[in-house]
Order: C-alpha cells, then sequence, then structure tokens
C-alpha cells in the first residue's frame, strides 16, 4: 500500500527541514520532523549524518530541537523549550539556546531570556542572537511577563502598523539582538547591541562576519501612511555602533544572506518596492562590506538560498527556472552558470572548506527533500543517506507546455496516475500555486498532489503569468491583470492538457489556495467547464480585503486604494451571478494574510445564490492548515468534494470533520 492512500499514512512520514555542514566537512546536521506519539501533533529532533556513514539521532526531547548552527569547535548550538535538568522546576515555556558537545555527552543550556531566544548566528567565540523584549527594566521583564499572564490580559496597544504577520499577533515586545562570547558552561558578558529598535528588527534576517566582529541585519524604516521599507545596516558587536550598508528609496534589502569568507563583501537580496505599474522583481546584491558600494548581479533570477565559495571569488545561488530550481555559480567577474542540470529543486546551500563540492537539500515535485552533495566542477549529484527515507510516488511526473493568445509559452508539471490510459483517463484536476509570484517546483508537504494521483487523479501544475523562473516579462504580463490574464494562461494549457487520450476532458475540477485559491474563485465566474471547484485560503471581495490583510500597504502598492478601478475589475465576487459550479470553501480563523472575513463573506455569497456549496471551516488553523487531525480533515473533505462532483460517487461525510 501506498504511503498516498491513507492520509493518516501520509501525515506520519518523517521530513527532513534544514541542512548544516561542520566545519570540517565531516558531517551534516538536519532538523527531521516526525509525527508525536499522540499523532495530533508534529516534533523536531537534530539528526546527524556522517559523510561517509549513515545518520543518526542527535536529540530527544518532548519539546522537539531547531535552528542548528555549528562553532568553530566544531560544538552544536541549538534552541529548544526543553526543560533544563540542572534547574529545580526548570520546565521550558520559551526556547533557550542549548550546546552540544561535538565530543559527545548531554547537551547543555547555555543562556535564555525570558522572552525566549530565536534565531541566532555565532563566529569564532561571538555569539549573536534575536529575543523578544518588553519595554520597560530589563530586570523586572521576567516579572512583569508572568504579572500580565496571571491578569489574564493579551491587550496590545498599538501605535504603529503592522499589527499581525502570517498567522501570529505582533508584540506586546519588540525583537532585539544581543550579543556575548561562548564561555565553559554558559554564555558570558551577554550585552544588548540594540536597544530601543521598535518595529525595525521584526522579522530580521542577520549574519556574522567571520571574525565575529561585525552583525549585518535587516532594519525596518516606517514610511507615512503605513508603509516602510528595509535596509542593511552593520552593527559592531564590540561598540554597538550601527550604520546603513545598504539603503535606497525604491528598494528592499534583505534575505538571503550571507558574508564572504574573507570578511569582505555582503550577499543579499534587493526587492523592488511595487506600485500601480511596477511589478515584482528580486535581485541578488553583492556589495562592499567597508564602502557600502555594491550592485546586482545574475539578472532575472530571484535568490532564495545564497552561499559563498571559500575563496570569496563566487557565490553560489538558488533560483527559480524553468519550474526547477538549480544552483547557479555566480562569480564576482563574468557571466553566472548553471551548476545543476537536473529536475530537481534545491535549498539549504553549504559550500566545502576546500571548495570542492556544495552540499544541499534536493527536492523537486516527485521527490521528497533529502541531502545532497554536488560536484561544483562538473556538477555530478549524488544523494546521500538520508534521516528520512523518500516515498516513492504513485505515477508519473510530465513536463506540459502551451502558448497563449499573446504567444507566450505557459508551461507546467502534469502529474498522472498509473492507471491512466487512453483506455481508462483518468478524471482531471487543475491545481493552481499560491503567491502568485512563485512556482511549481518543489516537493509540497502541504500541497501533495501525489495524495489525488493515488485516487486516480491526473493534476495539472502549471505556471502562468506571475510565476518565478521565466524572466521578468512573465511577471510582467500579468501585474494588475490577476485574472483576466491568469486564467487565459490557465486555459490555453488546460486545453493542451485535456487534448491527451488518456485524460477526461468531461470529469474536471480546479482547485488552489490563497492566489490559487482567488483564482479558483475567478473561474467559478468565469467557466462552466469545471464541475466542482476548491478554493482554499482565497480572495473574494478585493475591496474588503484590502483593508484587513495584515500587510495591506504591500497589496495596495499593486492594487492602489480601496475603491480604484482595479477592485472594480478583478474583484471574483462581481463575478457571483454567473456561479453555478459547486463549491467547497476552505478557511482557518488565524489566517492573517488572508482573513477570515473573506471566506464569511464568500460563504454567505454563495448561500444566498443558492450555489451548491459546502465550508471547511478550521477555528485552530492559519493559512496552511498544519496540524496533522486537520490535514487529514482537509484531504479527506476534499476527496469527499470532488469524488461527489467528478466521480459521481455519493456524498459521504468523512469522520474526520464534525
Amino acid at each position: 500500500m501506498s504511503a498516498f492512500d491513507d492520509i493518516r499514512d501520509y501525515v506520519a512520514i518523517p521530513r527532513v527541514l534544514s541542512l548544516k555542514l561542520a566545519p570540517d566537512g565531516s558531517r551534516l546536521v538536519s532538523a527531521v520532523q516526525t509525527l508525536n506519539p499522540d499523532r495530533k501533533s508534529y516534533g523536531t529532533a537534530l539528526w546527524s549524518i556522517p559523510l561517509d556513514g549513515e545518520p543518526y539521532r542527535l536529540t530527544r526531547s518532548a519539546k522537539g530541537e531547531t535552528a542548528a548552527e555549528f562553532t568553530a569547535a566544531g560544538d552544536l548550538l541549538f534552541t529548544s523549550a526543553r526543560p533544563d535538568p540542572t534547574v529545580k522546576d526548570g520546565a521550558g515555556e520559551v526556547p533557550a539556546l542549548w550546546l552540544l558537545p561535538r565530543a559527545g555527552g548531554e547537551a547543555r543550556q547555555v543562556a535564555t531570556r525570558p522572552g525566549g531566544i530565536g534565531a541566532f548566528r555565532t563566529a569564532g567565540d561571538v555569539v549573536v542572537f534575536a529575543s523578544d523584549v518588553l519595554d520597560g527594566e530589563e530586570a523586572t521583564e521576567e516579572e512583569r511577563r508572568k504579572a500580565r499572564k496571571d491578569a489574564g490580559s493579551s491587550a496590545i496597544l498599538h501605535e504603529g502598523y503592522p499589527v499581525r504577520y502570517w498567522d501570529h499577533d505582533l508584540g506586546p515586545g519588540h525583537v532585539r539582538l544581543f550579543a556575548a562570547r561562548l564561555g565553559d558552561d554558559r554564555l558570558e558578558e551577554v550585552r544588548e547591541l540594540t536597544p530601543d529598535p521598535g518595529e525595525a528588527l521584526r522579522e530580521a534576517s542577520f549574519a556574522l562576519t567571520p571574525d565575529g566582529s561585525t552583525v549585518l541585519a535587516t532594519w525596518r524604516i516606517p514610511l507615512p501612511a503605513g508603509e516602510q521599507r528595509t535596509e542593511l545596516v552593520a552593527i559592531d558587536v564590540a561598540s554597538g555602533q550601527r550604520r546603513t550598508l545598504f539603503g535606497e528609496e525604491g528598494w528592499d534589502f534583505g534575505g538571503p544572506l550571507a558574508v564572504s569568507p574573507d570578511g569582505t563583501r555582503v550577499a543579499c537580496a534587493r526587492e523592488r518596492l511595487t506600485g500601480p505599474d511596477l511589478s515584482a522583481r528580486v535581485e541578488l546584491w553583492l556589495g562592499d562590506l567597508a564602502t557600502g558600494e555594491g550592485r546586482a548581479y545574475a539578472p532575472d533570477l530571484f535568490p532564495s538560498d545564497v552561499a559563498w565559495a571559500p575563496d570569496s571569488s563566487a557565490v553560489y545561488i538558488t533560483a527559480d527556472h524553468q519550474g526547477r530550481r538549480p544552483i547557479f555559480r555566480v562569480p564576482l567577474t563574468g557571466a553566472h552558470t548553471r551548476l545543476t542540470g537536473d529536475d530537481a529543486a534545491y535549498l539549504g546551500l553549504n559550500a566545502s572548506a576546500d571548495g570542492r563540492f556544495v552540499h544541499a537539500l534536493r527536492s523537486g515535485l516527485a521527490l521528497a527533500p533529502g541531502p545532497a552533495r554536488i560536484d561544483v566542477v562538473t556538477g555530478e549529484v549524488t544523494d546521500l543517506p538520508s534521516p528520512a527515507p523518500r516515498p516513492e510516488v504513485p505515477g508519473t511526473l510530465t513536463e506540459i507546455s502551451a502558448t497563449a493568445d499573446d504567444g507566450a509559452t505557459v508551461r507546467g508539471w502534469l502529474i498522472l496516475p498509473e492507471t491512466a490510459s487512453a483506455a481508462e483517463p483518468a478524471p482531471f484536476l487543475l491545481w493552481i500555486h499560491g503567491g502568485p509570484v512563485a512556482s511549481w517546483n518543489d516537493w509540497q508537504w502541504r500541497w501533495q498532489a501525489w495524495i489525488m494521483a493515488q485516487h486516480g487523479y491526473a493534476v495539472l501544475m502549471p505556471d502562468p503569468c506571475l510565476s518565478t523562473g521565466y524572466g521578468q516579462d512573465m511577471i510582467d504580463r500579468g501585474w494588475g491583470d490577476w485574472g483576466p490574464r491568469t486564467m487565459a494562461d490557465l486555459d490555453a494549457i488546460v486545453d493542451v492538457a485535456l487534448a491527451r487520450d488518456d485524460l477526461d476532458s468531461e470529469r474536471t475540477a480546479a482547485m488552489g489556495g490563497s492566489f490559487g485559491g482567488y483564482m479558483a474563485n475567478w473561474v467559478a465566474g468565469h467557466s462552466d467547464r469545471y464541475k466542482a471547484i476548491v478554493t482554499h485560503a482565497s480572495l473574494w471581495n478585493l475591496d474588503q480585503f484590502a483593508g484587513t490583510t495584515d500587510m495591506a500597504a504591500y497589496w495596495q502598492r499593486e492594487f492602489g486604494a480601496p475603491g480604484s478601478e482595479r477592485y472594480t475589475t478583478l474583484s471574483p465576487h462581481h463575478g457571483l451571478d454567473r456561479i453555478s459550479t459547486p463549491m467547497l470553501v476552505i478557511h482557518g480563523d488565524k489566517d492573517y494574510r488572508v482573513p477570515i472575513g473573506e471566506a464569511l463573506r464568500l460563504w454567505w455569497d454563495l448561500r444566498r445564490s443558492e450555489v451548491e456549496s459546502k465550508f471547511l471551516y478550521f477555528p485552530d488553523e492559519n493559512h496552511w492548515i498544519l496540524k496533522p487531525g486537520n490535514t487529514v480533515a482537509w484531504y479527506e473533505t476534499v476527496l469527499a468534494f470532488l469524488g461527489r462532483h467528478v466521480l459521481g460517487q455519493e456524498w459521504k461525510r468523512p469522520d474526520s470533520v464534525a
């Protein structure tokens, strides 16, 4: 039996999440996520992957461990909310910093903060970490946090924007950076680097120079009318003095972020601030740490990860490209070249100190993530033993393309079930990606098309306009024209797919989440081609959405202020009177990017219009629906809904939903 047949088996598959290479190049360390014994939640543990042996587990605790970084000596630092056995009643409530000695033995807690320890970086004997800090006297912070909790108060008074981010509330504390020195048993000489930063370090990326003298960090600059932009600053670890390294009107500077091994240069991403007629653009930016002078490299590649070559002469980046995410080598002088030639998607880059290899997580639509070694001269890829064996997928992956009405090429992936044939054509499912500035190219733990293939569906995963990996023109084509332009692209590639004799053009459905949910709603009001539509975390009434999303300022850069022409032209709710296709609406109440009001309004409009529909509601979930039991309910309900309307089966309420 396939792991994709029973959703409960699928959610129990272990997942490799990260990859770090030891300074001596002898081993890698990964955080691996597995189902907890209660089967209601996930936990994480750290695994060692020797380059000359088999993986083995390093850590075990009920709270789990994440964010591993090697020290210069080869010890392993990580964060965990596990209890400290050296402290009476030392039950962990917030993440602390722990050290696991290279020589073996038990991990020991080396630092803690009342607001927990988040991201951290280390170089030499220097450690820099982020922590959430309440305003006021540091000495009384723990007491004030406890008093607030005991009083049952969750109130937060805001004087700025934003107040929420994706799935969590912001405040009442602010993120600050701290520096310390690695001592024998604890971090020593802990001191604050960024007093009173306000919201400047919220969701910050930061890196440490190899000598530990300077922190490079993203720094948010508030602008009028709720806008903001992000600079990259250099903070002296000894004095806390801060200077702007990269800052430019109309651009954000941010992660991925890395400092060259010789400590002279910085690699980061420069992202254009969008406007009604100015589309999204992300560039690799390399600059001088001393002077702040820099420039863009590798045009038309949106960097998603970056690592320096050990001689500091080039960087390795990953970037979406034609439905893949290859590794590219970008030299300081000369043209960039593609290093990997396969269909995979790479992340977690680690260059070996001898310059011979890059280690990375390798995955793809048909390949779960696992560690790999890439020869930097030949591009040869070698899969390494993984802490989580990859599941076999139940079908085949085929590339497909079409020519849109404006002459552009639209390509995508077609997943075919093992049963598909001319004699037994498979029912067809169009799956539209989110973003919209994104691409179908990577393994999807959340949006898993192979589950649908196991149940007999052929799944088309196209990259229409606004998709990454096809040059700036592909994004420009759809900017400010979400519905009509995207649907024309989708229609073109669906026509090509349904011309195949192994697909059933009469048994069809469409689905998508986030921007894909927006498009599912748009398709519902502009086509009767599909027998069923599933819309998840979807935008419905754009005027309503514009001021309630957690990032209203970002949204309104493209669409303008509520009430402008684009809201009238592009809002799916204006197509309500043309919807006749049965719809399944799915939403989580903790979704702040696309607030629950979108689903409530859509559900009410469908009921008022007597469109056959159902509403799958998750009170405790966010944009993605991540808890194992809820994931089971999501897939079982989608399959039952499609079975009823596409396959003609009798509707049966899944046992996993109330």
